[in-house]
């Protein structure tokens, strides 16, 4: 009968562990990123009555006779299973789909976590709750991101300046008409903006002239109210013929080169004019007038507006100037057994022994998973299965307490005997 309390005070404790899990995965049922646990129990040792014995002549073998004495916590299981995704609209919330954990730096000690509510501190870094650095990679001098450098903390400095670029390239397409003549001369015009050296606005004015009826020839002038010889000196230009079935014929390389073009505000520059770009190219069909300056490869000088990130971890800046350009990656570590990891609190995890070495990667990669920017991953909690784990604990809870009621009684009916 002793033995019968015992083991049911040991059903006692197991079930309110079991029931103290359960309690922290139903308090923890909206944590973003949040893993659920499961307590499992297994049976203490028994105690041996008789042994077992083998098969002779005289008599069949005998099966051990045991006494088991209650049962024991097994485990606490993490169940890394995936959370539906929630949008949040933020841009700095990041969700996992997939395997994979977010690089951490907290007291100089390396985290993982699932929960991707992250901010911009007052120096651009980007942060967790817990004011824990995420980690990634930057990009180098040559502004590529290489994923296999050391892990640094990521910052996006808000007010960052982008250089300008000095136009190099003008790509110019359309249609010249073919039925004008040169005895009344068609001009056709465009112009176009492109920038200098220091990012200063120039525009470009293109004017073509027929000049010859018999070889389909138009003369291009290209002028620049910002030309330091004169608003009315010429940039350079040159002939342009087409053939009888309207492409261009000369140039043959289908570009003329304006040679050290100089706006007195940055170094001259030399300015390829690209007529044979394909898709647009320029061509001479029909009475109708397209010809014009469509691209230019320059930009001016550009702060930091906002930034963007990619299912792949990539962050992209989008500048003042319209241009875009990477900022940063964000890494992901996976693991052989992420139930081995440690709860550190805060949807914070640590490396054990048993949880195997972090492969770090980019989103994607590997066995990592990609992320989705402007959501979180809700906690993988579910509700029904916890309420029945709830009346399972409880129920055996209840029955452990039956078992040393009776066994209580059963005490009570011995002490009894003596009266």
């Amino acid at each position: 009968m002793l033995r019968s309390m015992f083991a049911a005070v040991s059903g006692l404790r197991s079930h309110q562990t079991m029931m103290d899990v359960v309690g922290n995965n139903i308090a923890n049922v909206n944590t973003a990123g949040y893993k659920s646990s499961r307590a499992t129990f297994q049976d203490a040792m028994s105690q041996v009555i008789r042994g077992s014995s083998a098969v002779s002549a005289a008599r069949a073998g005998t099966n051990p006779m045991q006494v088991g004495l209650g049962a024991q916590l097994g485990s606490i299981d993490g169940v890394f299973t995936q959370g539906s995704i929630q949008l949040t609209g933020r841009s700095t919330d990041l969700a996992i789909q997939g395997d994979g954990f977010f690089v951490m730096q907290l007291n100089d000690q390396t985290l993982y976590s699932r929960a991707g509510a992250f901010s911009v501190d007052s120096t651009g870094g980007l942060t967790g709750p817990s004011g824990a650095r995420i980690m990634g990679w930057m990009p180098m001098a040559d502004g590529t991101i290489d994923t296999q450098q050391p892990l640094e903390a990521i910052t996006l400095p808000t007010g960052q300046v982008i250089e300008p670029v000095a136009t190099s390239a003008v790509t110019i397409g359309g249609n010249l008409p073919a039925t004008g003549l040169a005895a009344t001369p068609t001009v056709v015009t465009s112009s176009i903006t492109i920038y200098d050296s220091l990012g200063a606005a120039h525009q470009l004015n293109f004017e073509w002239t027929k000049t010859n009826d018999a070889t389909q020839e138009w003369t291009l002038d290209v002028t620049s109210p910002d030309n330091v010889a004169g608003p009315a000196v010429s940039l350079g230009g040159g002939t342009m013929t087409f053939d009888t079935d309207g492409t261009l014929l000369t140039p043959a390389t289908g570009i003329i080169t304006l040679t050290a073009a100089d706006f007195g505000a940055g170094t001259p520059q030399d300015i390829d004019l690209n007529f044979a770009e394909p898709g647009t190219e320029l061509v001479q069909y029909g009475d109708t007038i397209t010809a014009e300056a469509r691209l230019q490869d320059g930009s001016e000088m550009g702060f930091l507006r906002g930034f963007e990130f990619g299912v792949d971890g990539s962050i992209t800046g989008r500048f003042s100037n319209g241009l875009a350009k990477p900022l940063g990656m964000v890494a992901l570590a996976t693991f052989n057994n992420a139930a081995g990891l440690q709860r550190q609190g805060e949807n914070i995890f640590a490396e054990t022994l048993n949880s195997g070495v972090a492969l770090v990667s980019q989103p994607g990669a590997g066995d990592a998973g990609v992320l989705t920017p402007g959501a979180l991953e809700m906690s993988n909690v579910e509700l029904a299965n916890e309420f029945t784990n709830l009346i399972i604990a409880q129920r055996g809870f209840q029955a452990n307490a039956r078992a040393i009621t009776a066994s209580d009684e059963m005490l009570a009916d011995t002490v009894n005997m003596k009266r």
